[in-house]
């Protein structure tokens, strides 16, 4: 841990000492809701979001707040070790044309809706799921798709002698449209209580767990995240076959798929609570754990320690230091791209527009990890080798 805040109600514990004055807000209005516990815990690769900072790990008593978890529920890692210890470049350039092909990116969905056992199951039934029954037949077409952003698919080198298979993605549009919903009735609950004690500024309205809309959040929350977990695998199920066909590689271990976007009930300092992890990963002592650097740079395979200072928690990635327009701005294109070639990895840095996920717009993965050696142990480090962002 970098440092301990304690001017707020309770303490902001940070394992970074380059958190922005912006970010540092939100951190101090998290610590100062009157359902916080205990501490706030901020993470290496911190940095402002909406209402949280991503990078934020907060515990609550009584109330989720759909902020505090984000608009992609479920955002998280699949990782998948193959038995090959090495590939071409032609072969690198088959997969990614392959892939192109076969995972729509972006904006992009599937033309078929994706068969309906691919699709994680309601439950308890889909009274309980309003959002998501009325956006079923949706979902159905963006199951394995990349969305955009920062999300990606990776080939890297792992320094067990191994080549590994990477992918990060979320809920799509499923789980921004469960996170708007919500949060708008966290905001008219407040509302209509007539005792907002939250400033509507800090948006960070909460719905009370046991309400019957707070319940439904959770349920909701929970299937979005499912729905994130099936569409990776979707995605790696994809990227297998395609290795298996240029590469002959048939033998793949089993997948490790982590979450860094989710509340999630657990007990910490003898008490239950509800943990939301917004862009954090869940670091639980000998848990396995997914953390992957910016388009170019390392990513790696992690061991939890457990720390209960971070609530057993650990980052989600590297951490931008630039957003996205400002990259735009401000990033040499040219300078960038070489920065990937220096390293031969086959990249998706071609127009200006894709500075926002440029190497330069990252905070550098090492210090990142080295920051957080009391929360997580390294286990495989994986040296990029082709990307393909959407």
């Amino acid at each position: 841990m970098k440092r301990v805040i304690n001017t707020e109600k309770i303490p902001l514990m940070l394992w970074t000492d380059g958190l922005e004055e912006e970010a540092l807000v939100q951190a101090r209005h998290l610590a100062n809701l009157e359902c916080a516990f205990h501490h706030v815990a901020i993470m290496a690769d911190a940095h402002v979001g909406y209402g949280m900072p991503i990078g934020g790990v907060l515990a609550t008593t009584g109330a989720v707040i759909p902020n505090a978890v984000g608009v992609d529920i479920g955002c998280g890692m699949q990782a998948v070790r193959t038995d090959l210890t090495g590939v071409s470049i032609a072969q690198l350039k088959q997969i990614l044309s392959s892939l192109r092909a076969a995972v729509p990116l972006g904006f992009k969905h599937h033309r078929r809706p994706r068969p309906l056992e691919a699709m994680p199951d309601f439950g308890a039934g889909e009274r309980d799921l309003p959002v998501v029954t009325a956006e079923f037949g949706n979902a159905r077409h963006q199951l394995g798709t990349l969305g955009g952003g920062n999300h990606f698919i990776e080939i890297q080198r792992g320094n067990d002698g191994r080549i590994w298979l990477m992918i990060h993605s979320g809920s799509r549009n499923l789980g921004y449209k469960v996170a708007g919903h919500y949060n708008t009735l966290a905001i008219q609950l407040a509302n209509k209580a007539g005792k907002n004690t939250i400033p509507k500024e800090w948006q960070l309205a909460l719905l009370p767990v046991d309400s019957s809309v707070g319940r439904r959040y959770l349920r909701e929350m929970e299937y979005c995240v499912a729905f994130a977990r099936a569409n990776r695998s979707e995605m790696m199920t994809v990227l297998r076959e395609i290795v298996t066909e240029v590469t002959g590689c048939d033998r793949f271990d089993p997948s490790l798929d982590v979450a860094h976007n989710y509340a999630a009930g657990e007990v910490h300092f003898f008490k239950e609570v509800w943990v939301h992890r917004k862009g954090a990963t869940r670091a639980f002592a000998g848990e396995y754990g997914i953390i992957p650097g910016c388009q170019g740079s390392f990513s790696y395979i992690v061991r939890g320690l457990g720390n209960s200072q971070s609530f057993m928690s650990c980052s989600h990635g590297a951490g931008r230091v630039l957003g996205r327009k400002q990259a735009q701005r401000v990033l040499d294109l040219h300078g960038e791209i070489a920065k990937l070639e220096k390293n031969n990895i086959l990249h998706g840095l071609r127009h200006r527009n894709d500075l926002e996920e440029a190497p330069g717009a990252y905070k550098n993965i090492g210090e990142v990890i080295a920051n957080q050696l009391d929360l997580i142990e390294v286990a495989v480090e994986l040296q990029p080798l082709a990307v393909l962002k959407g």
